[in-house]
């Protein structure tokens, strides 16, 4: 089926109502979402049932780089500061050398794998060296995995921020591949600009966003998240035309602009949350349609080996090198870390890039990642709550979000919610919350008990299997109260 103006809106339409569908009943099976995507795509492909030819690299392209825009600022606008502080020089070290380290040693097993030449298979190292933000963000967030210490805000900082530095490896050594004349180290400068004028552009399109927002005085709310796409947009464009990296401009000016006060702050945050998810999907979609299976299954033998190779050997040593310093990291939590090393859209929107420059074996480069994506979020994505147990790095349920209410703190709020669950050998149990000595500052604001949620007073009898939400004034309150309910906080 060739499309057309008449049937664009009716195909998609279908094929992203049966995107959401599928992700609904994903998790009863332990498949990530974004692999279910990918599949409906495959099968209204041209080998697929749906019979829809496509195999444009540009238009993929295009639909690719804008849907990771969305993506990156909208992971900028959901990444604290506070959170990202403790893991700043760690999260930079994994996203830049750590990144290069991935590729040097993909791009050597894949040139002796495949018969490359050495530029050739670097090239593809490049490609695959960065972790998804788009697979990270979502299995993280769908699939509410608590993890201890600063796993988390470093795991997202590093998917969030590696992007540019993969792009820039990827970008160069297809300038090698085409001119062999070319020298890397003349390549070193341009790098050093990109990244130098993606930071900075970043922080000053932040801030260009945070006061257009709060000086602006629309008539109508609904413009707002509009105006904000234009800026975001010219952000991304502008860096790019000036020779910096758009990518890394986006991500910064979204943290910069999640991390201050301006007017419609939440909803905004949602507004991008859910078109972030919305890009997940076209984007996912439009690889699915542009691969052909048929074109995968010779590969496949090589593609096993590069992917393992990957997951098992240079993921784990680049994570290992950067992070040798990390005293506050044991080896259970960078191995879990290097588990995390998710493959996803990304590596596949880049590689459309050789395809469009012609690069010799473009279509076998775009092939193998495309197989080495699907592989990593289908082994590591659907494993990655029973490795945060097996490596003992998961936060104990007791402490775990579990109260399906919209319940927000201000930015420079010194409070804390609490959640915690009461054990049947608690010490609370069967006590009035009257009679317990909790913090003055500390107040038992709900109770869910049975299915059902109780309004707490001071002659409400504590009962084991209780989930508590506790409002405190003070972050360094936890253990306090942990101890007045007679709990072990792990």
């Amino acid at each position: 089926m060739t499309l057309t103006a008449e049937n664009i809106l009716l195909l998609g339409s279908i094929m992203l109502f049966a995107s959401i569908i599928a992700s609904k009943t994903s998790f009863k099976f332990g498949i990530p979402t974004l692999i279910l995507f990918l599949i409906v795509g495959m099968l209204a492909g041209s080998e697929g049932p749906g019979k829809i030819y496509f195999d444009d690299p540009n238009i993929a392209q295009f639909m690719g780089v804008m849907a990771l825009t969305f993506i990156l600022f909208s992971g900028g606008l959901d990444t604290k500061l506070e959170s990202v502080r403790p893991v700043l020089k760690n999260g930079l070290v994994l996203s830049t050398v750590g990144v290069l380290i991935t590729a040097l040693l993909v791009g050597a097993f894949t040139a002796y794998v495949l018969n490359f030449s050495i530029v050739e298979g670097l090239l593809l190292g490049a490609i695959v060296s960065s972790t998804d933000a788009a697979a990270v963000f979502s299995i993280l967030r769908t699939r509410n995995i608590g993890l201890k210490g600063n796993i988390r805000p470093l795991l997202e900082f590093e998917s969030g921020s590696n992007d540019p530095m993969a792009f820039f490896l990827t970008i160069s050594f297809i300038e090698l591949v085409l001119h062999p004349e070319a020298s890397l180290a003349l390549l070193i400068p341009k790098f050093i600009k990109g990244m130098v004028l993606g930071a900075l552009c970043g922080y000053g399109g932040g801030r260009l966003m945070v006061f257009i927002i709060n000086r602006i005085n629309l008539d109508v709310a609904g413009l707002y998240p509009v105006l904000l796409i234009s800026l975001m947009f010219f952000t991304f464009s502008f860096t790019d035309t000036i020779g910096g990296n758009g990518f890394l401009a986006i991500y910064g000016a979204g943290i910069i602009l999640g991390n201050s006060n301006c007017i419609h702050k939440k909803s905004l945050i949602k507004f991008f949350d859910g078109i972030a998810w919305l890009m997940q999907i076209v984007m996912f979609l439009t690889l699915g349609l542009l691969v052909f299976p048929s074109k995968i299954i010779p590969i496949l033998g090589e593609g096993i080996l590069i992917s393992l190779f990957l997951i098992l050997i240079a993921r784990p040593v680049a994570v290992f090198l950067m992070l040798i310093r990390a005293r506050d990291l044991n080896n259970r939590k960078k191995l879990f870390i290097s588990w995390v090393g998710l493959r996803g859209a990304a590596p596949i929107v880049f590689a459309t890039y050789p395809l469009i420059a012609g690069i010799h074996y473009a279509d076998t480069i775009f092939n193998l990642v495309f197989f080495i994506s699907v592989t990593s979020v289908i082994l590591q994505g659907s494993t990655l709550s029973l490795m945060a147990k097996w490596l003992h790095v998961g936060v104990p349920e007791k402490v775990k979000r579990k109260f399906p209410l919209d319940l927000e703190l201000k930015e420079d709020s010194k409070s804390e919610l609490i959640e915690l669950d009461i054990p049947e050998n608690a010490t609370a149990v069967g006590k009035k919350i009257v009679e317990l000595k909790l913090p003055k500052s500390a107040l038992i604001v709900l109770i869910h008990r049975h299915d059902k949620y109780v309004t707490p007073g001071g002659e409400t009898q504590i009962e084991a299997n209780d989930h508590l939400l506790i409002l405190t004034d003070k972050k360094d309150l936890r253990p306090k109260v942990f101890e007045t309910f007679g709990i072990q906080l792990d």
